[in-house]
C-alpha cells in the first residue's frame, strides 16, 4: 500500500477499532455486573437462585441463538462449527431451565438423576465437534493420525491427574449406595470435560489461521465453561454449592464470550474464507517460533503430566490405581508410537531438504542472473558463479567489497534512496522491489544492470542482470521513433516536444523563440526527372545544410518534417526589441533560404536546384506548441503562392484567410447539397457548317448574391490560390479535402449532365452532351465500373449520346487501369475526348497509350493562333496528328471569326467559344438547338501570307465517323462536311514581335 493509501485508510481502521472497543467495554460491564451481584448474595436467597438458574438459562440462550444466526446467514467452511456451538449452549440453556424449574418455580430440591442431567451431558458432545471443525485440517495421514494421539495424550495426562485428584474419591462415593445411572453421570461429566479440555489445548496449538480472533475468543469461552465444571466436579465444592454463587459468574462469562465470539470479524464469503483458510493474510506477522515450539513439545508435556501424576500417587502412599497404571501405559504408548511417526517424517523431510537444497543450488550456479547476498554494512557475504559470465569478474574476487563501490558514482544515490525506503517500508507491503543502475565490468566498461532486491536475515539479496543490449536498443527505438530515417534529424514529433519544452521553460527575459517552416520548391520536378533516388540525395544535403546552419549548443533544432518540408527552432537570446528580433530572425531564414538553394549535385554527378519558401512565426506569451507551428505553416504556404522563394512573416490576417477559405469550403460542400449548383452548356459547333453537333455541360456556383461563379473562380477563392484544372486539387494540407469535394461535385455534374440530355431528348433534341471528369476519377475505387451504364440505363440516354472529357493528365494516374477502364466505356458506345490537349506534358503519353475518339485543342493554342506563325505550325501539327490517328478535333475558347477560319483551313472540324454562344441556361439552349445552327465566316482570303493553309475535305474526314448508337453522329458531327473555301489573311506579325504563349 502507498503512503497516501495507508494515511486514507487509517481512519475506517481505528472506527472499526473503536466499535470493536465498545462492545468489549460492554461486555466486560455485563460480565462484572453479574460477578458483583453473585459476590454480594443479589440481596436475597430468591433472586439469587433466580439469577443463578433463569440467568444462566438466558446466557445460555443468548449464545444459542447468536451462534446460531450466524452459522444460518453466513456461509464458509465453519458454518458447522457455530451451529454445533448453538446446539451445545441451547443444551446448557435447557438444563439451567430445568434446574431453575424445580428449584425455583416448584420449590423443591433438584432430584439426584433429572432431565436437567441429561442436557448438560449432552452439551460437550455438540462443541466437541465444532471445536474438531474449526481446527486445521491435517493434509496427510501422518498429520490425523499425529492429531488423534496429541489429543489422546492431552486427555490422558489429563485423567490420570484428575483420577489422581478427584475422580477416584467420587467414583468410590458414588459406588457405595448410589445408583449405576448416577455412578455413571457424576464421571461423564468430568470425562467429557477432559475430553472437551484436551480438543481445546489441541485446537489451540493448531487452529485454522482464518477468524483467527472469532475462534480465540470461542475457546476461551469454552475453556472457562469448563474450568467451571471442573471446579463444581470437586467434591468440596460441590457439597456447599449453591445457584447465584461466584461460579456462576464463569459460566455466565463463558456463555457471553460465545455469543460474542461469532461477531468479532467482519463477515466473508466462501470464497474469502477458502482463500483465507488456504493462505496467510497479506502483511501479516510470520507466525512466532514459540508457537511452533509449543505444539512440538505438546506430546512431551502431556507425558510429563501423566508421570507427574504416577509419582503423586506413589509419593503420598497411596496404593496405585488400575486406572492410573491403565492411564498411563496408553499414554506412554501413545508417546511411542507418536515418536516413531515423528521420527519416520523427519527422516523424509531430511531427504526432501537434501534433494530441494541441491536443487536450488545447481539452479543458482547454473544461473545466468548474477545473486548475491549483502550484508547491512553493503559488504557482498555470497555472490553466484554466474558473475564471472556476466559481469567478467571472479565471484571470489567480489565476496568482501563493499557493493558502492561497484556502482556507478551517478548512479549510486538513486541507489541508496530506493534502498533506504525499501527497507523502511512494511515487508508485508512490499516484499521486493528493483532497481536500474550501471555495474562495473571487469575490463572496466560498465554495464546496464537491473536488479530485484530481496530481504534477508536483515541484509538484503540482489537478483541481478544484464541489461545492456536491452538498454542500447531501447535507445536505439527511442532515436528511430523520434528521427526522421532517411535525414536522421529529430521528426514532427520530437520537434514538437521541444517546441513546446522551449515555451514551457521560457521566461520572460527569453524573448524571440520562432519556429521556421521550409518547404523546397521544384523538388517534385527533380523526383520526376531524374528519379527518386537522387531527391533522397538531395534530402540528406538539404538536411546537413539546415543543421549546419543553426547554432549548436543554444537549444536551437532543426527537423524534417515529412517529404520536402523541414522545421527549425530558434530560440530567443532575451533581446527586448521587437524591431531588432524581427530583424535577427529574418536573417537567419534569408540565410537558410540562400543555403538552400545552392546547387546540388545527387547521383550521377547531376547538378540540380530547388528553392526554398520559408513561414517565421514568432512566440508570443500564452501560445501553444501547435498554434506556433500552425502560424509558421501558414507563413510557409504564403510564401509558396506569393511566387516562391521566399521568407514571409506571419501576421494574425493570415489565420482569418484560412478561417475564410475554411468557411467557405463548408459552404460550398453546403451549398452542393442544398442545390444551390446549376448547369450551363455550351454549345459545339461544326466549324464548316455551324451546326450544333454537342452541348459542354459546365458546372455554375450561384451565391447568396445571385452571381454565378465558374469552376475555376470557385476553385480558386475555395484554396486560396490558382486551380489547375476545372475539377482538380489544389495544393496544401487541405488537398484531400480538395478532391473529396471536387469528386461529389463531378458526380453532381455527370448525374445532372445526364438527366438533363435525356430530358432533351424526349423533347426532340438529340444532340449528345460532354461532361468533364478528371482521369483519376474514373480509376477511383468509389466509382464502380459499370455506374455510367447505370447512370444511363437509369436516365434512358443512349450511350452514343455521352462524351466523357479526361480533363487532366496527372503521371500518377495508373495508364494501364484507366485505359482498360476508358476500353469498357468505349464498347459500351461512350464517346473519349481528350481535353485540354498540348497543354500538359503527358498529353502526347496518353494519347498513345489511350482509346481517344475527340481531341480538344488547349485554349492557349487557339488564342494566339492567327498572330503566332510559330503557334500556327504547332497547331496545324497536333491538328495533322489528330487527322491521321481518324480523330475529331474540337478547339476551346474560340473567341473571333478570324480563329474559326484559321482553325478551318487548318483542318479543325469543331470548335466551342464565345465567338458561337457562351453557357446557356437551359432555355436558352432549347431555343439555340431548335435553331440548329450558328452563322460562320465565308471567306476565300489565305490566313497566313507566308505560307498557304492546308486544306482538308470534310468528307474525307467525316467519312471515317460513322454514325453512333441512337442514331447520333459520333460526337454529333454530320456526314458530307463541305470543303472549305480558300481566305486570304493580311500579313502577320513577325514572330520576334509576339511572344509564344507558355504552354
Amino acid at each position: 500500500m502507498s503512503t497516501t493509501g495507508a494515511v486514507l485508510a487509517r481512519p475506517s481502521v481505528t472506527s472499526r477499532g473503536r466499535g470493536g472497543l465498545l462492545r468489549q467495554v460492554v461486555l466486560a460491564l455485563v460480565c462484572g455486573g453479574y460477578a458483583t451481584g453473585a459476590m454480594l448474595g443479589w440481596g436475597s436467597p430468591r433472586i439469587a437462585v433466580i439469577m443463578g438458574d433463569f440467568g444462566l438459562s438466558a446466557a445460555a440462550f443468548t449464545a444459542a441463538a447468536s451462534c446460531f444466526w450466524f452459522g444460518w446467514t453466513r456461509s464458509g467452511r465453519f458454518r458447522p462449527a457455530w451451529i454445533l456451538f448453538a446446539v451445545s449452549s441451547a443444551m446448557a440453556g435447557l438444563g439451567n431451565a430445568v434446574w431453575g424449574w424445580y428449584e425455583v418455580v416448584l420449590g423443591i430440591p433438584v432430584p439426584t438423576l433429572s432431565l436437567a442431567d441429561f442436557c448438560f451431558l449432552l452439551f460437550a458432545p455438540p462443541a466437541i465437534v465444532g471445536l474438531l471443525v474449526l481446527a486445521k485440517r491435517p493434509v496427510t495421514k501422518a498429520g490425523w493420525i499425529c492429531l488423534a494421539l496429541d489429543a489422546w495424550l492431552i486427555a490422558g495426562s489429563l485423567l490420570t491427574l484428575s483420577w489422581s485428584l478427584a475422580l477416584a474419591h467420587s467414583a468410590q462415593l458414588s459406588g457405595e449406595g448410589a445408583s449405576v445411572a448416577r455412578a455413571a453421570l457424576s464421571l461423564a461429566y468430568p470425562l467429557l470435560d477432559i475430553v472437551l479440555v484436551s480438543i481445546v489445548l489441541a485446537l489451540h496449538l493448531k487452529r485454522s489461521p482464518a477468524q483467527r480472533s472469532a475462534i480465540n475468543t470461542a475457546i476461551a469461552a469454552l475453556a472457562l465453561t469448563v474450568l467451571c465444571d471442573a471446579l463444581f466436579t470437586l467434591p468440596v465444592l460441590r457439597q456447599h454449592y449453591r445457584s447465584g454463587q461466584i461460579l456462576d459468574a464463569g459460566w455466565f462469562a463463558g456463555s457471553i464470550l460465545l455469543a460474542y465470539a461469532p461477531w468479532i470479524t467482519r463477515p466473508v464469503s466462501a470464497s474469502g474464507a477458502d482463500r483465507s483458510s488456504a493462505q496467510p493474510r497479506r502483511g501479516a506477522p510470520p507466525t512466532r517460533p514459540i508457537a511452533g515450539s509449543l505444539a512440538a513439545l505438546a506430546p512431551y508435556l502431556a507425558a510429563a503430566v501423566c508421570t507427574l501424576g504416577v509419582l503423586y500417587n506413589v509419593m503420598d502412599g497411596s496404593p496405585v490405581d488400575g486406572t492410573v497404571i491403565f492411564t498411563a501405559c496408553g499414554v506412554v504408548l501413545a508417546l511411542v508410537v507418536r515418536q516413531a511417526i515423528m521420527l519416520l517424517d523427519n527422516i523424509t523431510l531430511t531427504q526432501e531438504l537434501a534433494q530441494k537444497e541441491n536443487h536450488f543450488r545447481s539452479l543458482v550456479q547454473s544461473s545466468s542472473d548474477v545473486i548475491m547476498i549483502a550484508a547491512p554494512t553493503g559488504i557482498l557475504r555470497y555472490v553466484s558463479p554466474a558473475a564471472s559470465g556476466v559481469y567478467g569478474r571472479d565471484a571470489d574476487e567480489l565476496v568482501g567489497s563493499e557493493l558502492a563501490s561497484l556502482i556507478h558514482p551517478e548512479d549510486l544515490g538513486a541507489v541508496v534512496h530506493e534502498v533506504r525506503r525499501f527497507l523502511a517500508a512494511p515487508a508485508g507491503e512490499e516484499p521486493t522491489t528493483r532497481i536500474e543502475c550501471r555495474f562495473r565490468s571487469g575490463s572496466g566498461d560498465w554495464l546496464n544492470v537491473e536488479s530485484t532486491i530481496n530481504r534477508h536475515h536483515g541484509g538484503l539479496i540482489f537478483n541481478s542482470r544484464d541489461v545492456t543490449e536491452r538498454v542500447r536498443l531501447q535507445a536505439q527505438l527511442q532515436h528511430n521513433a523520434e528521427h526522421d530515417p532517411l535525414t536522421d534529424l529529430p521528426n514532427r514529433a520530437l520537434f514538437t516536444k521541444r517546441v513546446r519544452h522551449a515555451l514551457g521553460g521560457r521566461r520572460r527575459t527569453d524573448a524571440g523563440t520562432a519556429v521556421l517552416f521550409i518547404d523546397l520548391d521544384g523538388f517534385k520536378a527533380v523526383n520526376d526527372t531524374v528519379g527518386h533516388q537522387a531527391g533522397d540525395e538531395l534530402l540528406v544535403q538539404a538536411a546537413r545544410r539546415l543543421q549546419e546552419s543553426v547554432r549548436s549548443g543554444s537549444g536551437d533544432c532543426a527537423a524534417r518534417l515529412g517529404g520536402d518540408e523541414f522545421a527549425a527552432l530558434i530560440v530567443g537570446d532575451g533581446d527586448d526589441d521587437h524591431a531588432a528580433r524581427e530583424c535577427h530572425i529574418l536573417e537567419i531564414a534569408d540565410r537558410l533560404r540562400l543555403a538552400l538553394s545552392q546547387p546540388y549535385r545527387v547521383e550521377g554527378g547531376t547538378e540540380v536546384r530547388v528553392a526554398a519558401s520559408i513561414g517565421v512565426a514568432f512566440a508570443e506569451p500564452g501560445i501553444g506548441s501547435g498554434a506556433l507551428m500552425r502560424n509558421a505553416d501558414l507563413a510557409m504556404y504564403r510564401a509558396k503562392s506569393a511566387g516562391k522563394n521566399r521568407v514571409e512573416l506571419y501576421a494574425p490576417q493570415m489565420q482569418a484567410e484560412v478561417a475564410r477559405r475554411a468557411e467557405l469550403a463548408t459552404r460550398l460542400r453546403a451549398a452542393l447539397h442544398e442545390g444551390e449548383f446549376v448547369l450551363l452548356h455550351q454549345p459545339v459547333a461544326e466549324l464548316g457548317t455551324g451546326r450544333i453537333t454537342a452541348v459542354a455541360a459546365q458546372p455554375r456556383w450561384r451565391s447568396a448574391q445571385g452571381i454565378l461563379f465558374t469552376p475555376a473562380e470557385f476553385l480558386r477563392v475555395a484554396s486560396g490560390g490558382p486551380a489547375r484544372t476545372e475539377f482538380g486539387g489544389g495544393r496544401g494540407g487541405s488537398g484531400a479535402q480538395e478532391a473529396a469535394r471536387m469528386a461529389e461535385l463531378g458526380r453532381w455534374t455527370l448525374e445532372a449532365a445526364v438527366e438533363q440530355a435525356a430530358r432533351r431528348r424526349a423533347a426532340g433534341h438529340v444532340t449528345a452532351v460532354s461532361v468533364r471528369l478528371p482521369a483519376g476519377r474514373l480509376v477511383d475505387r468509389a466509382m464502380p465500373p459499370r455506374a455510367v451504364e447505370t447512370l444511363l440505363a437509369k436516365h434512358g440516354l443512349p450511350s452514343g449520346a455521352l462524351i466523357l472529357e479526361l480533363t487532366d493528365s496527372d503521371p500518377r494516374v495508373p495508364l494501364d487501369e484507366l485505359e482498360h477502364r476508358l476500353g469498357a466505356l468505349r464498347r459500351l458506345g461512350v464517346r473519349i475526348a481528350l481535353d485540354g490537349f498540348g497543354g500538359g506534358y503527358a498529353a502526347l503519353r496518353a494519347l498513345r497509350r489511350l482509346p481517344v475518339d475527340i481531341l480538344k485543342l488547349d485554349r492557349g493554342l487557339v488564342e494566339g493562333v492567327v498572330e503566332s506563325s510559330r503557334l500556327h505550325k504547332i497547331t496545324s501539327g497536333l491538328l495533322r496528328i489528330a487527322g491521321d490517328l481518324g480523330m475529331q478535333s474540337v478547339a476551346e475558347g474560340v473567341d473571333l471569326p478570324e480563329q474559326i477560319v484559321a482553325l478551318r483551313a487548318m483542318g479543325c472540324t469543331h470548335a466551342q467559344g464565345p465567338a458561337f454562344s457562351g453557357p446557356l441556361d437551359e432555355s436558352r439552349l432549347r431555343r439555340a438547338l431548335t435553331r440548329g445552327a450558328y452563322a460562320v465566316p465565308r471567306t476565300d482570303a489565305p490566313v497566313l501570307a507566308a505560307a498557304a493553309l492546308p486544306v482538308r475535305h470534310g468528307g474525307g474526314h467525316s467519312a471515317a465517323l460513322s454514325a453512333g448508337p441512337g442514331g447520333v453522329p459520333h460526337g454529333g458531327i454530320p456526314h458530307g462536311s463541305r470543303r472549305p473555301e480558300p481566305h486570304t489573311h493580311p500579313p502577320l506579325r513577325s514572330n520576334n514581335e509576339t511572344p509564344v504563349p507558355p504552354t
